[in-house]
């Protein structure tokens, strides 16, 4: 079973950046696809990037050319690289341990989450 652990979070004017971490343990990131989602109060959680062993990377429409997922095997962790942050970015994001055939940014297919870091972003 692994377990996530996220950082990174934080208060940010709109145009800035932020990169968030998640650092994994228990067992090898390799073994899954790993996700980060977001959500706000009221609204389902939301899929922003999500990357699989051999470096496959999918992106919400929302997020692309701003935001980079990257992983370090090494260090079993996982970051999110947020550029040209917007006041709409504002949400909790989770990092998130899945599994399949396909890379899908669906949290009905993600077995382990972290417990969140708030990211807030100022207009």
């Amino acid at each position: 079973q692994v377990r996530l652990v996220e950082s990174g979070g934080g208060s940010v004017q709109s145009g800035g950046s932020l990169r968030l971490s998640c650092a994994a343990s228990g067992d090898s990131i390799n073994k899954y696809h790993m996700s980060w989602f977001r959500q706000t109060p009221g609204k389902e959680r939301e899929g922003v990037a999500g990357i699989k062993t051999g470096g496959q990377t999918r992106y919400a429409d929302s997020v692309n050319g701003r935001f980079t997922i990257s992983q370090d095997n090494a260090k079993n962790t996982i970051f999110l690289q947020m550029n040209s942050l917007k006041a709409e970015d504002t949400a909790m994001y989770y990092c998130a341990a899945g599994s399949g055939l396909f890379l899908r940014l669906d949290a009905s297919r993600y077995n382990y989450w972290g417990q969140g870091t708030q990211v807030t972003v100022s207009s």
